[in-house]
């Protein structure tokens, strides 16, 4: 190929009418079915918030917060991107307006303008450039897709739209602009309505931007009339405008744009070959594994913010996928944690085959989710904690097992007498939040004998982490002497990665978090295994 067709080409995909429509899940399909050509392709999100990373968010605010190998705490679309990809991303794939501002006034501090009066545009709009078109350096990567946080008609959105129109001059055909829209469906009249979309397709045009392609969500099919008249009134070709109808799963998105050409119609804007069919019969495999699972388990997932499901994303995800490789569906019941008291707790568990303490931080919901542990241990029902989870169970154990009574965590209750959890010693002194956590990927030492070591065949392994505390070695032999052991320890520090009690069928604590690294392609090993136990369990109830 010649220097031109074979440099990177970059896809914009930004939202009108509403948020929430979907465009992480449409860039990482669109990626996905590139990916199945042969094409290399990265993801990556330009957040609008004034944040410099989703880091202190709430998870009302944000959801979860995901973390990627470098330690860069992130968008949740990032999540999507690699389950989808099998690729990991890094802190290049996340960048916020915090971020952008700050680098532009770092530089301005440091003299590089020369004392020019630093503006919206060049400075912040040369920023957002140079950060779309890192990824794109050296020609790593076929196409770079550029997901564009928010609304179209937002005033916080507007640098990254100009930031756009102004890469369409410079980059020619190796910018495609995909336009995420909705195409809402008004019961009382049965029919659809293209008005929102011409709205925001107008918009659009009003900030110098002419989408290429249009995906329109949509709960009811879209006929050829409805596509020739959005295709007339937004300068588009009728095939350039992609049905993305509501489905029952989010993994069920790439065979629909497959369906609708979208991949297609990207390649034929950036004048490359579709090179062949795209390869997705694993993918297939999977969906067709999903649909028809051959068995159900209950599991039931303990967290202070359940009520809002992406606030667990990834712990959901990573159950689908677990549960698909089990041939099994998940039914999740989420348990909210100041909820469970000692009366309650028999009916919230009943028929729950698998239990998961959820992370998070702060003492909202502690005692619920330590109550929810001993109900795990005591009954033999299958216990996964998961950081804070993790956290929790060393408690439980260190009060009702070693008569620690004022065991805690000095998060919760600094002046405790037992400090079973504790921050490093290292991080007392520093007072910004970021400073203190233990991010991105640290290595882990199994040891043999052990579940954990036969959940991953192998004595070394690597996860992802986000915490602040840890377990306080003080305590260690005594936790062992009497049932609760260490199966995982961080080979530079020392620290304890993993608790497990070997005469239970499957109680696993772990500080790092393993939905992090659990994809379709490679369902995480510990969830696999867990949902396996909840399969035992169950069948071990009804036998």
């Amino acid at each position: 190929m010649s220097t031109v067709e074979s440099a990177t080409r970059y896809i914009f995909v930004t939202g009108g009418v509403t948020s929430s429509l979907g465009k992480g899940i449409i860039s990482a399909s669109l990626a996905k079915l590139l990916q199945a050509r042969g094409y290399t392709a990265t993801i990556q999100k330009l957040d609008p918030y004034i944040n410099i990373d989703p880091g202190t968010l709430n998870p009302y605010e944000h959801g979860e917060c995901y973390v990627t190998e470098d330690g860069a705490e992130t968008d949740l679309d990032l999540g999507h991107y690699e389950r989808f990809l099998n690729v990991p991303t890094s802190q290049a794939n996340n960048v916020t307006t915090g971020r952008i501002y700050q680098s532009v006034i770092d530089k301005e501090r440091r003299g590089d303008y020369l004392g020019e009066t630093v503006q919206v545009i060049p400075h912040i709009t040369d920023e957002i450039k140079h950060c779309i078109k890192l990824l794109g350096e050296d020609n790593k990567y076929d196409f770079v897709i550029t997901e564009i946080g928010g609304t179209v008609g937002d005033i916080e959105s507007l640098p990254y739209v100009e930031a756009i129109r102004q890469l369409r001059w410079e980059l020619g055909n190796r910018c495609i602009v995909v336009h995420l829209t909705l195409v809402p469906y008004l019961a009382a009249a049965k029919e659809l309505k293209t008005k929102p979309t011409q709205h925001s397709v107008k918009t659009m045009q009003e900030y110098g931007v002419q989408p290429d392609i249009l995906v329109c969500r949509t709960e009811k099919p879209l006929n050829e009339s409805i596509k020739n008249k959005i295709a007339l009134f937004c300068n588009v070709s009728p095939a350039a405008v992609i049905e993305s109808i509501d489905t029952d799963s989010i993994y069920r998105v790439p065979l629909l744009m497959r369906e609708e050409k979208l991949d297609l119609q990207v390649l034929k804007k950036a004048q490359m070959s579709p090179n062949c069919t795209p390869e997705l019969q694993t993918w297939e495999e999977f969906i067709n594994r999903l649909q028809n699972p051959e068995k159900n388990v209950k599991i039931a997932l303990v967290g202070k913010y359940v009520e809002l499901m992406d606030a667990y994303k990834s712990i959901i995800e990573s159950l689908i996928h677990a549960g698909t490789s089990n041939k099994c569906k998940v039914d999740l019941k989420m348990i909210h944690s100041e909820h469970i008291e000692s009366g309650n707790i028999q009916n919230l568990f009943a028929g729950i085959s698998g239990i998961i303490v959820a992370p998070g931080f702060g003492e909202r919901g502690i005692e619920g989710k330590i109550s929810a542990i001993t109900y795990a241990r005591t009954k033999k029902i299958p216990f996964l904690g998961i950081c804070l989870g993790m956290q929790c169970a060393t408690i439980e154990f260190a009060r009702n097992v070693l008569s620690l009574n004022k065991a805690h965590s000095t998060e919760m209750l600094p002046g405790t007498p037992h400090p079973i959890i504790d921050i490093m010693e290292q991080q007392k002194k520093i007072t910004l939040k970021g400073g203190t956590m233990r991010l991105g990927a640290y290595a882990c030492n199994l040891k043999e004998g052990t579940k954990a070591f036969d959940i991953y065949g192998k004595l070394n392994i690597s996860e992802r982490h986000r915490h602040r505390y840890e377990f306080n070695n003080k305590y260690l032999e005594l936790f062992e002497t009497n049932g609760m052991i260490a199966s995982g320890i961080n080979p530079d520090t020392n620290l304890v990665e993993i608790m497990e009690i070997p005469d239970h069928p499957w109680f696993i604590g772990v500080q790092f978090h393993p939905e992090y690294k659990s994809t379709v392609a490679n369902p995480h090993p510990l969830f696999v295994n867990f949902v396996k136990a909840a399969i035992e369990f169950n069948n071990g109830k009804t036998n």
